[in-house]
């Protein structure tokens, strides 16, 4: 289970940080500064932004669950494996603008955090 902590972490890091600022590169001055004005962000840097923000609500679920699971000595990896899976898609399929898609998977991560939870129960 620590390795699926380890991955979701870093892919926590590709999706909040690494993806919005290869993004952002012809604001790479603003992003130097202060950053007191606002820019103009292309469409993708703005889904990169959602994506990020959409990710950002479903991780602590994720950690908590994945964290419980150690703690009580019940085995979640697998759960904990397909919700790393549709995340990946969900961000990938958002920066592609694949509206149904990245829906689906939205639905494939919130139901293995549902089962990690009735796991634990």
């Amino acid at each position: 289970m620590a390795t699926y902590i380890v991955y979701a972490l870093l892919l926590a890091l590709i999706q909040i940080w690494i993806i919005p600022m290869a993004l952002n590169q012809k604001n790479m001055s603003w992003m130097l500064s202060s950053r007191d004005g606002d820019v103009d962000s292309s469409p993708m840097l703005s889904r990169a932004r959602r994506a990020s923000s959409n990710f950002q609500e479903s991780l602590p679920a994720f950690l908590a669950l994945a964290l419980l699971s150690m703690i009580v000595s019940v085995d979640v990896t697998g759960l904990a494996c397909w919700w790393l899976i549709f995340r990946v898609g969900h961000g990938i399929s958002y920066l592609a603008g694949i509206a149904y898609v990245r829906t689906l998977f939205w639905v494939g991560s919130i139901g293995s955090l549902i089962m990690m939870a009735l796991a634990l129960v």
